[in-house]
């Protein structure tokens, strides 16, 4: 059966936007978009809905979250000076929790993600099963990548061969929807022969990889001088590290992770040469500003990212390190930040640019929440744009909010007056799995009760 939405506004991405425009499709699939008038007289059949004063757009594509972590949303506030410390009690933590727990906590994330107008994420676990699970329940989009950890050169055979394992499991859960990844956590926590190792096994089976990487300060010195917290965590259980004196993204082509085409999470601490790196193996960015500030990380070149053609989108990272998953908020909170002249510009009175000239704009950050996002996991071809054939992934958001009005152009209402929280309905290939303020596939009033219950377990593993 053919169905039309009608809007105000229509936002392709790939095209102009379309004012009182109609999009219609059958099943999973766009068949048509254009002006209301054209869609209604070509298919007269159709069942129509009008959301009226409202814009109908690609999902919101997060290209790097936790789900696993939303139990964490808070727990970790008091260690944000301490980005050592606070992977230490995060890790505390995880431990503590149950698969059942990483199921609830994964399904919560899940949730949270479909309210705000989500319908596809790039999700990093060490409980892939967990979070594959959680997608299914809530019906979206994703690629799950199973993280692996090994720091010590010596347990690379056997990281790998268990990571083998998982990702046979993990295949099984596969659907049209969702599918499954590797994740070499970080350059601080796997080996490099334990990295060429994945490398060699996403290659040969064909699997995305993501990774963290130039993340921090603390990585910065880790790779470049062999010293701060994560070189004296190693000598502390007897892994001998040689720092190899070059950045992150040389050191991961060094060890044959970018020939995988991977997902860099952050790219925070990037050099010209590591940029151009990430441009040739045609490498994605999932670029977490919110995040990387509240860890007081930095911020990372957006700016650099647009004039180089680099493909990144946006993530929100775990809600642990940045309470909301809502990718509304990550695009206003990228274009301000990016507006801001560091420390060593040269200002004289107008913004800083990006490759033609112009400050970053609405229009370009909106790419990244959608399609930008979509290439950067490799997945443009079904998702991140509203044209005939694309996969029925919609947000439909209001724009008769007080905050929003008057409305003189869609996309700067969009990123510069709305939130998560004005989001109308999600679509994902088709099927409407948030309406009207309600999920459809799940009791939300349950979930976030056994929400509380895993959050005092994980309380409980705090030293006060």
């Amino acid at each position: 059966m053919t169905v039309i939405y009608f809007a105000r506004w229509v936002l392709p991405i790939i095209s102009p936007a379309i004012e009182y425009g109609a999009i219609a499709f059958e099943g999973s699939q766009i068949i048509a978009v254009g002006k209301r008038t054209e869609i209604v007289s070509r298919f007269p059949e159709a069942n129509a809905k009008d959301f009226g004063e409202a814009a109908i757009l690609p999902g919101f594509v997060n290209a790097h979250s936790h789900l696993e972590l939303t139990a964490m949303r808070g727990f970790l506030e008091r260690e944000e000076n301490d980005f050592f410390a606070w992977l230490k009690k995060l890790t505390l933590a995880r431990l503590a929790m149950t698969a059942e727990d990483l199921l609830l906590s994964a399904t919560c994330g899940a949730i949270e993600a479909a309210r705000a107008g989500v319908t596809c994420l790039g999700d990093a676990s060490s409980a892939a099963s967990q979070a594959i699970g959680a997608l299914h329940s809530v019906g979206l989009r994703g690629i799950v990548y199973q993280e692996s950890f090994g720091p010590d050169p010596k347990m690379a055979d056997e990281n790998v061969a268990k990571l083998r394992e998982q990702i046979l499991e993990l295949r099984s859960f596969e659907d049209q929807l969702v599918r499954a990844g590797v994740s070499p956590h970080a350059p601080y926590t796997v080996s490099g022969p334990q990295l060429e190792l994945i490398s060699r096994l996403a290659l040969d089976e064909q699997i995305p990889l993501m990774m963290h990487a130039a993340e921090s300060e603390a990585e910065r010195l880790f790779m470049l001088n062999g010293v701060g917290p994560f070189a004296e965590g190693l000598s502390a259980r007897g892994i001998d590290w040689q720092a190899p004196g070059i950045s992150t993204i040389q050191y991961l082509k060094r060890h044959g992770v970018l020939e995988t085409r991977p997902l860099f999470a952050h790219c925070i601490n990037v050099d010209d040469t590591d940029l151009e790196l990430i441009k040739q193996s045609n490498s994605g960015i999932a670029h977490c500003p919110k995040s990387n500030a509240k860890l007081g990380h930095g911020r990372a070149p957006l700016a650099q990212f647009i004039a180089r053609g680099i493909n990144f989108g946006l993530g929100s990272d775990s809600v642990a390190s940045n309470n909301t998953c809502d990718i509304l908020e990550e695009a206003r909170f990228a274009t301000l930040l990016a507006r801001l002249p560091s420390s060593s510009d040269s200002f004289r009175g107008g913004l800083p640019a990006n490759n033609d000239g112009h400050p970053i704009s609405a229009e370009q950050v909106l790419f990244a929440a959608t399609l930008g996002g979509a290439r950067s996991m490799g997945v443009d071809d079904q998702i991140g744009a509203l044209a005939k054939g694309m996969q029925a992934d919609i947000t439909i958001v209001n724009l008769k909010g007080a905050q929003q009005q008057p409305v003189a152009d869609p996309i700067a209402a969009l990123v510069f007056a709305s939130t998560g929280r004005d989001v109308l309905l999600t679509m994902s290939a088709g099927k409407e799995i948030y309406r009207d303020g309600r999920l459809t596939g799940v009791d939300e009033g349950e979930y976030r009760e056994r929400l509380l219950k895993v959050r005092r377990t994980i309380d409980s593993t705090a030293v006060i």
